[in-house]
């Protein structure tokens, strides 16, 4: 069943987004021109999330992806809500200040993101007045434990991550009236997301993660080659400073059963997470909250069970590691995505693909053919394809979509194959999961004449 060119970009282009920061927004010149992100599902309804937002109360630009698993919930309420848990952490007192009179005599709020979104990136509205209440008890807390000091943004970061999952569990161990609400906050804690988010301000990037989606920036060397360097580590089983303070943080008798089949405790790829109350809470407070909580989430398989070996919880945290990194005038991008992109494609290529994307130059490797029979055929064949993609204008406006067409449809030789990309995206719902997960992807562009200008001031 192959789908014609046309047909292949129209379900490559569904979820694309793009935006380019105005030239001046009034404050300063920003070090960001714009994003490109985009997703492809491979889950029915996708379990990926994205989110993209302008501080308007502070400087600096928030961006993030996130990866849901055991439903799409968790990694929905994390979209809409982590960012203002940021931007509150971020915010000197008297605007605190300001924002809790503003509530308490009824007038207009100061607004606090502006966001960039997708009609595909919905919110849901029922939550609104519960997700609201959570966040004011964290700025009324905040307002008073006033220390005077500003919050520097590593700390910002973690300590909004972390209220933001404190808050969800909490949310889920009172419960609500309402019982679609009441349902919808036991979702959202027994589902899990990992997070991987960048806080741009000026000539300073903060990435936050939690998890196992990945930011790589993309670095032009002083020849016009492109290379790759990394912001996030995964935390996963392949991490091994990972799996120590998993260990660290158990008894000694645990140390067998802790990572089975590189899972934590046998079950869970990422070591950091939200929600995944399951790996959190003690078994006395699943059990009460699954039993008083409605029938629906009796139904539920992956409420019931207990992790085997779960003799000291909690087993998963949300807190993000955080690096920073001084933005330099080579630093041209930075790729945020959802681990669906790092199974198929080395961030190696992924810088090039991205960099030779943005500059419209294709540095032309030698053509590799490995250990393999190539035909004159197949040969005049590879030719004529490159010198095809050299002289052709992309098709792609969008780097994140021109990423997301070689993570699915690269050939051996590392060039996107039609009939490849055709077999991939027509795969049956049920089936598209075996080949390949939910892809989710933010290329950010950066400004190098800025940069190179607050250098030069400092």
């Amino acid at each position: 069943f192959y789908l014609t060119p046309p047909q292949v970009n129209s379900i490559l282009k569904a979820n694309e987004y793009s935006f380019k920061v105005p030239e001046f927004d009034g404050k300063n010149v920003s070090s960001v021109l714009g994003f490109d992100s985009n997703q492809l599902p491979a889950n029915a309804p996708i379990e990926d999330r994205r989110s993209a937002a302008t501080c308007l109360q502070t400087r600096g630009m928030l961006l993030g992806v996130f990866d849901g698993h055991a439903g799409c919930a968790c990694a929905q309420a994390v979209s809409e809500r982590l960012f203002y848990y940021i931007a509150i952490s971020l915010l000197p007192h008297e605007t605190l200040l300001e924002i809790e009179n503003a509530v308490e005599n009824g007038r207009a709020l100061l607004p606090i993101l502006q966001w960039h979104k997708h009609p595909n990136d919905y919110f849901s509205k029922e939550a609104s007045k519960l997700y609201f209440n959570s966040l004011r008890t964290y700025w009324q807390e905040l307002i008073d434990l006033n220390s005077g000091e500003t919050t520097d943004v590593r700390e910002a970061l973690i300590n909004a991550f972390k209220r933001l999952d404190n808050d969800i569990s909490l949310e889920a161990q009172v419960g609500d009236p309402n019982s679609f609400l009441n349902y919808l906050v036991l979702r959202v804690a027994f589902s899990g997301s990992t997070a991987c988010v960048a806080h741009v301000d000026g000539v300073d990037l903060h990435i936050a993660n939690t998890g196992d989606s990945r930011a790589v920036l993309g670095v032009q060397e002083e020849d016009g080659s492109w290379s790759a360097v990394n912001l996030s580590y995964d935390h996963n089983a392949q991490n091994e400073h990972e799996v120590e303070r998993v260990k660290m943080e158990h008894p000694k008798s645990e140390e067998k059963s802790l990572v089975k089949q590189d899972r934590l405790l046998g079950l869970l790829m990422p070591f950091r997470a939200f929600g995944d109350v399951k790996f959190k809470w003690s078994i006395e407070l699943q059990k009460r909250v699954v039993e008083s909580g409605p029938d629906q989430l009796n139904h539920n398989e992956y409420t019931k069970f207990i992790p085997p070996n779960y003799f000291t919880p909690p087993y998963l945290t949300a807190e993000p590691e955080v690096i920073h990194h001084k933005l330099r005038p080579q630093d041209k991008f930075l790729v945020l995505a959802t681990d669906g992109l790092w199974e198929t494609m080395h961030r190696q290529d992924v810088a090039r693909i991205v960099g030779e994307y943005l500059t419209g130059v294709h540095h032309q490797q030698p053509i590799a053919v490995g250990g393999y029979k190539v035909t004159l055929g197949q040969m005049h064949g590879l030719l004529t394809e490159r010198r095809a993609r050299i002289s052709s204008v992309f098709e792609d406006q969008n780097a994140a979509t021109h990423l997301i067409r070689h993570a699915v449809g690269n050939n051996e030789f590392g060039t996107v194959d039609h009939e490849r990309l055709s077999k991939m995206l027509s795969l049956p719902e049920e089936l598209a999961r075996m080949y390949r997960d939910d892809i989710t992807i933010i290329v950010v562009q950066f400004n190098s004449h800025v940069i190179g200008a607050y250098q030069n001031e400092e």
